[in-house]
C-alpha cells in the first residue's frame, strides 16, 4: 500500500467513523439528539431520523470502492450537512465553542475528498 493510499484510508476512515457516531443517535432518536435538533434548533420531528439515515448512507458510500459518481454525491451531501449544521447552530445564537468543532468534520471531509482525487489521478 502506498503512502498516499494509506493516508487516504486513515483520513477517510476517521471521517466516516465520526459520521456514523453522529448518525446513530439521530436514527435511534436519543433524547439529547431530539432536544438539540427539534427543540433547540427548531427542526421538525421527522428531520432527525432522515438526516441520520442520510449520514449513514453517505459514510457507507464513501467507504465503498465502486460507483464513483455516487461517491461524489455522497461527499457533496455530507458537505451540505456539515455546512448546514454549522449555520443552524450559529443562527440560533450558539457560541463559537459549540459550532466550531464542526469545522473538524469539514477539514476531514476536504482532506478525504482531495486524497480521493489524488488516488484517482495516480491510478
Amino acid at each position: 500500500m502506498t503512502r498516499s493510499n494509506a493516508l487516504y484510508w486513515a483520513v477517510t476512515g476517521i471521517f466516516c467513523v465520526l459520521m456514523v457516531v453522529s448518525a446513530v443517535p439521530d436514527v435511534m432518536r436519543v433524547p439529547q439528539a431530539v432536544e438539540l435538533v427539534e427543540h433547540h434548533l427548531g427542526y421538525p420531528p421527522y428531520f432527525l431520523q432522515y438526516i441520520g439515515v442520510a449520514k449513514l448512507l453517505g459514510a457507507i458510500t464513501i467507504l465503498q470502492p465502486r460507483f464513483p459518481r455516487l461517491k461524489e454525491w455522497a461527499f457533496a451531501g455530507i458537505a451540505f450537512d456539515l455546512i448546514s449544521a454549522m449555520y443552524s447552530s450559529a443562527a440560533v445564537g450558539d457560541p463559537v465553542s459549540q459550532w466550531a468543532p464542526i469545522t473538524v468534520g469539514l477539514v476531514l471531509l476536504a482532506a478525504a475528498y482531495t486524497l480521493h482525487h489524488r488516488r484517482l489521478a495516480a491510478a
